[in-house]
């Protein structure tokens, strides 16, 4: 099979306020380049609201709108319907939020333009908590991990509770088309893009985006972290289309999720039984994620 040529435009200039070593930032690029100048995206607050600066100095070559954190939904639903009233159908409108604007603040807003069948895509740099406002934990944040507000201290009060699962919230809804992409893929990411460019109707996209400032991590081993991810089954990849999933990457020597934590600050407190514990939910999440590719039957997309 012959590889993806990976577009040399680049809509996504240098200069942007990121900090070193930003998934959110590579995962930006990436999309931009899948998608095209004829794009339109949405950013509510979060990181991305100060990455790409003030304008007219911004890195951004496309129009891009800030609005308020829970209603990224709301706003590409507005611009869909305003440039198809234009006639203006071949432009891409996309929503760009990070966890906390997706999984909890904007999920009323993005379930409400899913249920509506707008022409959209809402792509979610899941960096697994608020990073923007002081690495606050999100319910994109995973088990285990610290955060200011799931401090270790005396009392162990690190994140107890289990990640959302907002792909299947989303494949919940009957979309055709979402994904799960890694900024350590970039050859997988632009393909499911530019996947979504032929599809009708709404687009979810998760990216997973590794946050040196909030993980506790080297900036230099973001892309290490990525396919770690993939590797250890703490984060797959896979593309669900039409209520059918498939994994985009079986890792052919699965490796010990240790693998994974030992590089991240956020983990550093667990103890041996913890990180089993933690294995053995990504062993039951991994196996159930093999189910679905196996058994699950596709539905019909009424638009």
């Amino acid at each position: 099979m012959a590889r993806l040529t990976i577009p040399k435009e680049e809509l996504f200039e240098s200069g942007h306020m990121g900090c070193q070593g930003c998934g959110g930032a590579y995962a930006m690029r990436l999309l931009l380049k899948a998608l095209g100048p004829r794009t339109i995206v949405s950013i509510p607050a979060c990181c991305w609201a100060i990455m790409s600066g003030a304008y007219p100095n911004q890195c951004l070559k496309v129009p891009n709108l800030n609005t308020a954190f829970e209603v990224t939904g709301a706003s590409i639903s507005g611009i869909r319907a305003a440039l198809d009233i234009k006639g203006k159908k071949d432009i891409n409108v996309v929503g760009f939020a990070g966890d906390g604007g997706t999984f909890d603040i904007g999920i009323q807003a993005l379930s409400g333009a899913v249920e509506r069948r707008e022409n959209v895509f809402y792509v979610c740099y899941d960096n697994e908590a608020y990073m923007n406002t002081g690495i606050q934990r999100s319910s994109s944040t995973p088990v285990g991990a610290w955060t200011t507000t799931t401090p270790v201290g005396k009392n162990h009060e690190w994140k107890q509770t289990p990640k959302k699962n907002m792909i299947d919230i989303m494949v919940a809804h009957k979309i055709p088309y979402t994904a799960v992409c890694n900024v350590s893929y970039p050859e997988d990411l632009i393909k499911k893009v530019k996947k979504g460019l032929d599809i009708e109707g709404p687009k979810y996209y998760q990216i997973y985006a590794p946050c040196p400032t909030g993980w506790k991590s080297q900036p230099s081993k973001s892309i290490e972290l990525g396919k770690l991810a993939v590797d250890t089954c703490i984060y797959p990849i896979y593309e669900v289309e039409m209520g059918k999933y498939k994994i985009s990457r079986k890792p052919k020597n699965k490796k010990p999720v240790k693998d994974y934590l030992k590089h991240q600050g956020r983990f550093r407190h667990l103890t041996e039984d913890m990180v089993e514990r933690i294995q053995k939910q990504v062993d039951g999440d991994w196996m159930r994620l093999l189910n679905k590719e196996e058994h699950c039957i596709g539905y019909e997309y009424d638009e």
